[in-house]
């Protein structure tokens, strides 16, 4: 009988330390549920239209401001070559000898032909003169004045074409000295000594490059320059002086000296719908080499009133539209269709859709559904609940407060 109120005993302890138990457990989880949240917070960008810079990033290639190659004007054995190949050359300084004998042969018969026409003319010269006053008082005939007159007469152009040829084969022994025709940097010789060369062979015996400064030339589609020439005429793009060009090199590395925009081309290529641009650089340490892969940042104009967003607050809709979305009325996320025209930088240029003083969302988006009441907070500022003299986030978006004109470092234009 004891025993049996023992056993009562301790299944009664064993119950009240159950319940006791549950009542622990539901408390617990009750209190582990969060109190009801507010609206999600968002980080929002204030458009600001700001000056902006347009450029255009074009590829293209170096060649330089003169070249000339060098190329012989007669026939002949090369004698000697007299430069050495990759050095400087000067205008007028010999390269090549080719051997004058027979050149110093022609002239000196030529230079022999014109000294018996003169002795010639000097005779014919002295009869027509003295026929000439004996026609007078007819001791000679008529018929015998004109024949002297027009031995005279031929007597004087054998001597002008004498001369003629004496010129011409003094021009073709002075181009068996064949010299640079102008300043610059020659390269290898196609030729050596003992090669035979003539007048008309296609091959040139060398080049001569000016490296002082170098020339690029680009290409770029013509519906972009009638893009740019109607932004020009309605004023939204306004030109910046002289257009300036910055060069990036293969390497990705920037040229250090800027260059300027020398003249456009008339002709729009018929195969590619683009019309080549040239530019001009100085090159004084020669570090711009001809036949270099470059990239040309072409200054086309001013923005004055530019509109940027930065590309992660940018979306396309299922039709390939752009959107943003934005906090609208009652702060209430609201999808809003954008036209964007170019990137300029890591930024989209915004040409309808959005106005000063608009608010759009670059972080939160994930929370920010349309017609949902949403938190705006300046986008890159410290989260509500961080400890006093938290770091905000390091970069602001276009438009928040920077005065800084933003320049556009791209080439492609997108809608």
């Amino acid at each position: 009988m004891q025993m049996k109120s023992s056993l009562n005993l301790i299944v009664s302890l064993v119950l009240i330390a159950g319940s006791l138990l549950m009542a622990g457990c539901e408390k617990k989880a009750a209190s582990a549920v969060p109190p009801p949240s507010g609206p999600p917070e968002v980080g929002v960008l204030l458009i600001k239209p700001q000056r902006v810079s347009l450029t255009t990033e074009l590829s293209g290639r170096t060649s330089p401001e003169l070249i000339a190659e060098v190329r012989p004007q007669v026939n002949g054995i090369v004698q000697k070559r007299v430069f050495t190949e990759g050095s400087d050359v000067k205008a007028g300084q010999l390269l090549y000898q080719i051997d004058p004998a027979s050149y110093q042969a022609a002239y000196d018969s030529a230079r022999a032909a014109q000294a018996r026409a003169e002795a010639n003319l000097g005779a014919v010269r002295l009869k027509e003169e003295r026929y000439r006053d004996l026609v007078k008082i007819k001791a000679v005939s008529l018929q015998d004045y004109d024949d002297a007159h027009a031995a005279f007469k031929q007597s004087e152009a054998d001597l002008a074409s004498a001369k003629a040829a004496l010129e011409t084969a003094r021009i073709n022994l002075a181009y068996t000295k064949v010299t640079a025709p102008i300043s610059g940097r020659i390269g290898r010789s196609a030729v050596t000594d003992g090669a035979l060369v003539t007048a008309s062979q296609p091959a040139a015996l060398s080049t001569i490059q000016q490296l002082g400064s170098m020339y690029v030339d680009v290409t770029q589609s013509m519906s972009d320059l009638l893009k740019l020439k109607q932004n020009l005429a309605n004023g939204t793009v306004k030109k910046n002086g002289s257009a300036k060009v910055k060069l990036l090199l293969e390497d990705g590395s920037a040229y250090p000296l800027a260059g300027t925009m020398k003249f456009s081309e008339v002709t729009v290529d018929q195969s590619t719908g683009s019309v080549t641009l040239r530019a001009v650089f100085p090159n004084p340490k020669q570090a711009l080499l001809p036949g270099m892969f470059v990239r040309a940042i072409v200054e086309q104009g001013v923005n004055e009133s530019a509109i940027l967003v930065p590309q992660r607050g940018v979306s396309r809709d299922p039709k390939g539209e752009a959107t943003v979305m934005t906090v609208g009325a009652g702060e209430k996320a609201e999808p809003r269709q954008i036209t964007v025209v170019r990137t300029v930088g890591d930024n989209w240029l915004v040409a309808s859709g959005l106005k000063a003083g608009d608010r759009v969302i670059l972080e939160g988006l994930q929370k920010a559904r349309p017609g949902t009441p949403v938190k705006a907070v300046p986008f890159g500022g410290a989260p509500a609940g961080s400890a006093p003299g938290a770091p905000a986030s390091a970069a602001a978006g276009p438009g928040a407060g920077a005065s800084a004109p933003a320049t556009a470092q791209t080439a492609a234009v997108k809608k």
